[in-house]
């Protein structure tokens, strides 16, 4: 059954690669009658990756059964880390000086006009040249990108009760911190979504001029 599974998986049997005496092969003993049942298996483009497998004598993992070591060498890989595009920072425009500024430059920059061109290409490259401009763009370093210009006292105080609870869980894996970690982790995803979704409402309606602008600005602010 073994041979059978490594077949098809295109796997071999770790064990039978190496010459050994029998007594580091043998890997259950029982009534004067030895044989081999535990088996370790590697895939064939990996196997240069072991360089001995035996099983070690007087050391058991169960009774009667053998404790069977595979000795491999691991190539750890540097994590590449991918290239962040740069962004638009459009949370600026939370701040009223901000805000007016990106008015005024945006009016200038369509020449003026009330209504937007119907060209919607043009109009949203418009937008996003001016805001790259006024708000300016992030640095692109990190790895994650994470929003966190919303947050609040109480955003902040959430998440750090649910890592409390998490530490408090991880310390004592008892079956009332667990559950207790799981209350507090449902707790605080509800109240900063809650927070999340009223951050960017204050801050669309913020940006109100007339009907529609609101939208505009948000599908400029998803396609940069």
């Amino acid at each position: 059954m073994v041979v059978d599974f490594a077949k098809r998986m295109d796997m071999a049997v770790v064990n039978t690669c190496f010459q050994k005496r029998e007594e580091h092969r043998v890997t259950y003993k029982s009534g004067g009658r030895s044989t081999q049942v535990e088996y370790i298996l590697r895939r064939r483009g990996n196997l240069k990756e072991i360089s001995d497998c035996k099983v070690v004598v007087g050391e058991s993992v169960a009774r009667q059964h053998g404790m069977v070591v595979c000795r491999m060498t691991l190539v750890v890989c540097k994590k590449k880390w991918s290239e962040i595009q740069k962004k638009t920072k459009w949370w600026k425009l939370k701040k009223e000086e901000c805000c007016e500024e990106f008015r005024k430059t945006l009016s200038q920059a369509l020449g003026g006009q009330v209504v937007l061109p119907d060209d919607w290409e043009t109009t949203a490259e418009v937008i996003r040249e001016t805001g790259r401009k006024v708000l300016g763009v992030s640095s692109g370093r990190r790895k994650e990108n994470k929003e966190t210009w919303w947050w609040n006292e109480e955003v902040q105080d959430s998440v750090q009760r649910k890592r409390l609870a998490k530490k408090k869980w991880d310390m004592d894996r008892t079956e009332e911190n667990r559950q207790e970690y799981k209350e507090v982790k449902c707790r605080v995803k509800r109240e900063v979504s809650e927070a999340n979704q009223k951050a960017y409402d204050e801050l669309y309606t913020r940006l109100e001029t007339r009907e529609g602008q609101k939208d505009l600005y948000r599908l400029a602010r998803q396609r940069d």
